[in-house]
């Protein structure tokens, strides 16, 4: 049976008060986890609990035809990742300005069901491999490059400038 993914992108919550919530559900069956996120009282817990029912709702639409609880779907994965952190002023004493940095992250989780998916005898078939025939392809020859050679250059010899002072000197 194939797990399914859910990705939620830009909360507006640190990553680190995330990662608090999103440890107490690792490993832990939905059911459970479910339950643990509803009675929470941190903040993040309400939009992992969304998250979370829709992962479910992904499993339920990639393995149509199975029931969530008798596959027991468990949290297989989750991580926390720090998304974009955005930075604003706060004023300060003696007219000076601290910085605020309002964090975001990103949360993906991934869940699996612990039931061993049943295999379908697949079907071999032996085929004999014909002999490829080689085909050898050569490179095109590289052309010498040109070399320029003092005998050819006796006719073009480089002009010599006349300047005022050898004018009258001639």
């Amino acid at each position: 049976m194939a797990q399914a993914k859910a990705v939620l992108n830009n909360v507006p919550s640190s990553p680190r008060k995330m990662r608090y919530v999103v440890d107490m559900i690792r490993g832990v069956d939905v059911d459970k986890a479910l339950n643990i996120l509803k009675f929470s009282t941190k903040h993040p817990a309400r939009q992992i609990e969304k998250l979370l029912v829709s992962a479910t709702s992904n499993w339920t639409a990639k393995n149509e035809g199975l029931n969530p609880e008798d596959a027991q779907l468990f949290v297989k994965e989750v991580f926390v990742n720090g998304g974009v952190t955005l930075k604003r002023w706060l004023p300060a004493p003696q007219g000076r300005a601290y910085r605020l940095r309002k964090r975001s992250n990103h949360v993906t989780l991934i869940v699996d069901s612990r039931v061993a998916p049943e295999t379908a005898e697949v079907e071999t078939v032996e085929t004999e491999e014909a002999p490829v025939a080689e085909v050898v392809e050569t490179a095109p020859k590289k052309k010498a490059s040109r070399k320029k050679s003092s005998d050819n250059e006796t006719s073009e010899q480089p002009v010599k400038k006349t300047t005022r002072k050898t004018k009258k000197a001639e």
